[in-house]
């Protein structure tokens, strides 16, 4: 084999032809690859996979009782170089079938030496026990060959219909049906208590559904009683709501209708009457001032001038009360005290502007 050599994760690669290498007959190569002269070296490979083997084998115990014990074993190369070594120098032309029929071999013989020192009752109730001890007995020859066991599992063990091994589980099969018969009768009891507490709360159900139906009943009697006694009651207490409410209503609207009266027909009539009365009292005062007037030779003109301005002023003094917004207090006597106020208090201006006239009148003729 030529050229630059790897081998697989689970292989192990023997280059032989080099001379002895770290007290090795040949060179381990695991987990890379190597160089290797042509025509000089020799390369083989030997697997470090799971193997697995199955032996059946007839033992005897102490009690001199056949049994059948079925086992598997898995089984592989260890690991480190001497055991490669090993295994290579035993299994590398046919490693599968001889590693196979050589580890069967020794589990056999350990398996039945073991068996033949223990009771069945002691290989039936400690199975691992068995195991361990067989696994623990093969480990150093299995390990002289170069070989790791990884499990080894008892699978069956029988006694070839003798009957042993079913007298022995006799008593916990009669146990466990006893336990099982127990069991079911209890649990019927069970059952029955069970359906007897259901009856008797179905009973005490229909017991308590009657009682509440019959007070149902009684209660929807007892309001529709005082249902038809209180109608009439009811609609007359209803009825007198009414009246009162309308006739509050109507107490309302009697007073909104009073004060728009006040305000679109007794006010203005009032006013109105007051001014015609002042414009009759300034007509009257004009009557007398002309009068006056016509008596006096030296003030005509200007008495005259003043009686003739006096209406207009009355008049403008009028006009603005029949158009103002006053609120009187005391009606009519109120207006009317109001407007003499105004008009007196122009006759007052008008007898200060004569007694002056009359006075520089006398100081010119003196």
């Amino acid at each position: 084999m030529l050229g630059y050599h790897v081998p697989d994760p689970d292989e192990a690669m023997l280059v032989s032809g080099g001379g002895p290498k770290e007290n090795a007959p040949f060179r381990v190569v695991i987990g890379h690859g190597t160089w290797v002269l042509p025509l000089f070296r020799k390369v083989s490979f030997l697997s470090l996979a799971m193997f697995e083997s199955e032996i059946q084998e007839r033992c005897v115990t102490t009690q001199a009782i056949q049994l059948d014990v079925r086992a598997v074993i898995a089984f592989k190369v260890a690991n480190d170089t001497q055991s490669i070594v090993n295994a290579a120098q035993r299994f590398l032309s046919e490693q599968e079938r001889e590693m196979s029929v050589l580890t069967g071999r020794i589990f056999s013989g350990h398996l039945r030496s073991i068996v033949g020192s223990m009771t069945v009752e002691e290989i039936i109730r400690e199975r691992q026990k068995l195991a361990d001890q067989v696994l623990l007995a093969s480990k150093v020859e299995m390990g002289n060959i170069g070989l790791s066991v990884d499990s080894f599992q008892i699978q069956s063990i029988d006694d070839n219909n003798l009957g042993y091994i079913t007298a022995l589980a006799a008593p916990h099969n009669a146990a466990i049906q006893r336990d099982a018969q127990i069991a079911q009768a209890a649990a019927a009891q069970a059952a029955a208590q069970a359906e007897q507490e259901s009856l008797r709360r179905q009973a005490e159900y229909a017991r308590e559904t009657s009682i509440l139906r019959a007070q149902y009943q009684q209660d929807i009697d007892k309001a529709n009683a005082e249902a038809a006694q209180s109608g009439p009651l009811a609609q007359a207490v209803a009825l007198q709501g009414v009246l009162t409410a309308q006739a509050e209503q109507a107490r309302k609207q009697s007073e909104l209708r009073e004060q728009q009266l006040q305000a679109e027909v007794v006010k203005p009539a009032l006013a109105e009457a007051e001014r015609v009365r002042i414009l009759a009292v300034a007509e009257a005062d004009r009557t007398r001032i002309q009068a006056e007037a016509a008596s006096s030779n030296n003030r005509i003109a200007l008495d005259q001038l003043l009686i003739e301005q006096l209406p207009e002023i009355v008049k403008a003094a009028s006009a603005g009360l029949a158009n103002a917004n006053l609120t009187v207090l005391n009606g009519p006597e109120g207006v009317g005290e109001l407007v003499n106020g105004m008009v007196g208090q122009g006759l007052t201006v008008f007898n200060s502007l004569q007694k002056a006239l009359s006075s520089n009148n006398d100081r010119a003729a003196d």
